[in-house]
């Protein structure tokens, strides 16, 4: 089939979302989770569904799905349990990292709008029941905890500690839902959500250069590293920069300096990735020596081993120095996710379908976290990527080609039309 998607809608559909939470200053997203903007993208998905005749469900978790039913091709009323049976999910993200970019995220709920679009052009109408998704809170900017959302569905963050969890402000998640009209008693894994569908696919911008490297416009994921975020709390004495000898302190912010020098080295020596990219100080004065310096890590890696061996050097290194520097230092793992190793079934069913209509198509892995890493415990998921051009995510620079997002749109529909297309019932398991 290989039509190309409508430049002029999806142009149109894009720039619809363009401005939710933009920073006029900074050029970059500010999507927090259940804050303004990302409320304001929720009805963006709302108004986008109604437009299309889809009609959106919220699961218990705030994640919302748009359906699409086999027997009229739209959806008027809300699906009953019996409807929503071997659905194919589709989407992605709509919140945001801190001055992030336009494309993570967003160009996976946007492209599965317009394959739905680029699928009824065609006057092709699904077997089986389609859904898209918009999944809550998967870059945990505001709470801390990545695929919030995916993660509370599938029992992986438990119910309680999500309520407790609180935003740099002190809000608590459990207030900031049920200040947007959530339920957070609702919160927990919710079977008969997950056996309604069948298989996901995800469609990303490519948060790397691989596909720059193989000069192709999209890809298919193979895995997707285990990765985890560790705070490191470092806690000495305040006292004042001006008066203090320099052999008389105990300066936490000295000890956390030297962590992320030795995270760099043990991660390069390790053949994996350690990043502190966000840092808390006490009592954060200029003229101050802090008493408590806390930090976050983000670490990835290739495997399992990799990842626990450079984790445990750094903490180390950081209770050597901390020997030295007169600090206490406590390392927490707040959140870990495990290698995922894409439906091979599914995987392979998709490559070949695209490899038909475009010619090869890469296979690479990934280092960043998806919603679909999360669902691939319960059901075979799979993962597109678009090409990057730029190879730069999470920062208002990251882009991707006008005609690249076209073919993206293009091949999810292929994929799409070759799952839903199937009678319902054979592609549940392996994807094969």
């Amino acid at each position: 089939m290989n039509e190309v998607a409508d430049a002029t809608r999806f142009a149109e559909l894009w720039s619809s979302l363009a401005d939710v939470g933009r920073d006029r200053v900074t050029g970059g997203y500010r999507r927090f989770a259940w804050t303004s903007a990302d409320l304001a993208c929720r009805d963006w998905f709302a108004s986008q569904a109604a437009d299309r005749g889809l009609t959106v469900e919220i699961d218990r978790n705030g994640n919302q799905w748009a359906w699409w039913l086999p027997e009229s091709g739209a959806l008027g009323a809300a699906a009953n349990a019996d409807e929503r049976r071997n659905a194919l999910a589709i989407g992605s993200h709509l919140d945001s990292v801190p001055d992030g970019g336009a494309f993570d995220g967003p160009l996976g709920v946007i492209s599965a709008l317009a394959a739905i679009d680029l699928l009824r052009a065609r006057d092709w109408r699904p077997q089986r029941p389609i859904v898209i998704a918009n999944f809550a809170d998967e870059e945990g900017a505001r709470f801390g905890i990545a695929c919030a959302g995916s993660r509370l569905l599938t029992g992986q963050l438990d119910a309680a500690k999500a309520r407790a969890l609180r935003d740099g402000d002190g809000v608590r998640l459990a207030d900031a839902m049920e200040s947007a009209g959530q339920d957070p008693d609702a919160l927990g894994r919710d079977d008969e959500w997950l056996a309604s569908i069948s298989e996901f696919v995800e469609l990303h911008i490519e948060q790397g250069r691989g596909l720059i490297d193989q000069d192709a416009p999209v890809g298919v994921a193979s895995s997707i590293w285990p990765h985890g975020r560790w705070r490191f709390d470092f806690a000495g004495e305040a006292n004042h920069a001006g008066t203090t000898a320099l052999d008389d302190r105990r300066d936490p912010m000295l000890t956390y300096a030297n962590t992320v020098l030795s995270a760099r080295k043990k991660a390069r020596l390790g053949g994996a990735l350690a990043t502190f990219g966000k840092v808390s100080v006490e009592p954060n004065g200029t003229n101050a020596i802090p008493s408590r310096v806390s930090a976050w890590l983000d670490s990835r890696a290739p495997d399992e081993a990799a990842l626990d061996a450079v984790v445990e050097q750094i903490s180390e290194a950081a209770r050597e120095r901390g020997a030295r520097d007169g600090t206490a230092v406590e390392v927490v793992n707040e959140s870990r996710t495990a290698i995922v190793e894409f439906d091979h079934g599914l995987r392979d069913k998709i490559r070949k379908t695209l490899t038909d209509v475009f010619g090869p198509v890469p296979q690479l892995p990934t280092g960043a976290g998806h919603d679909a890493g999360i669902l691939a415990a319960e059901l075979p998921t799979a993962m597109l990527f678009v090409r990057n051009p730029s190879g730069l995510s999470h920062t208002p620079a990251e882009h991707a080609e006008a005609a690249d997002c076209l073919t993206g749109v293009a091949a999810l529909a292929e994929v799409v039309a070759q799952l839903a297309g199937a009678q319902p019932g054979k592609n549940r398991g392996s994807g094969a």
